[in-house]
């Protein structure tokens, strides 16, 4: 494990809470969660801004966007084969929890944030920034690409036609493992997208991104 991410723990209890999921009990990687998810958008936002040095405030934070969002952070711990790794509770073992986005996503940002508390920001940032470099080098220089939901709107905008609306389809799986059905959909033309993620805004977005392929299609 510690060849896969380049840090040996002092303190392997670190790395232990850091891959136990809340379904498997107490302690549990939430509060590594927390700090791991400052901690990863400064690494990130950091590089972006040395880099970027003529960029705007708008085109970096959709930048970091980009590269934090969870679909992003899933890949780098499927990179890092954390999915096995993952303690979790008998429901979410059953369910295929070790190859869900969120719980994978949250597993790297908890492991980043114990990387910290086992050795300070330095080696934390040294050793997470060539996670990133791969995505960060395929970034076109002081470019980002919008959000799937604002290039919808501004694609209709542009065409004069009335905002999306966002509708919340369903709701389904344990407290700890929600996953959010949601609807994109438009009135003029009329075209409805779904999506499904384990996070509302995940969801929204992926639908929109659905939608706005559609009507390009057209």
């Amino acid at each position: 494990m510690a060849d896969r991410i380049a840090h040996q723990f002092r303190k392997p209890e670190l790395l232990q809470t850091a891959l136990r999921h809340r379904s498997a009990g107490t302690p549990n990687n939430e509060r590594l969660e927390f700090l791991g998810d400052a901690l990863v958008n400064l690494v990130v936002a950091e590089a972006l801004h040395e880099r970027w040095p003529k960029a705007d405030e708008g085109t970096l934070t959709r930048a970091r966007a980009s590269l934090v969002r969870e679909s992003a952070l899933a890949e780098l711990a499927r990179q890092l084969e954390l999915g096995g790794r993952i303690e979790l509770g008998p429901g979410e073992m059953k369910s295929g929890g070790h190859r869900r986005d969120s719980i994978l996503a949250d597993a790297l940002e908890a492991i980043v944030a114990a990387i910290h508390l086992d050795a300070g920001f330095e080696t934390c940032r040294a050793v997470v920034m060539p996670w990133f470099e791969p995505m960060l080098a395929e970034l076109p220089t002081g470019k980002a690409e919008k959000d799937p939901k604002t290039r919808l709107q501004e694609w209709l905008q542009g065409r004069q036609l009335p905002r999306p609306n966002y509708r919340l389809v369903e709701t389904h799986g344990d407290d700890h493992a929600r996953i959010f059905l949601v609807s994109c959909e438009t009135t003029d033309p009329i075209h409805a997208e779904l999506a499904e993620a384990a996070s509302l805004r995940a969801a929204e977005q992926q639908a929109a991104e659905r939608l706005l392929a559609k009507l390009e299609k057209k």
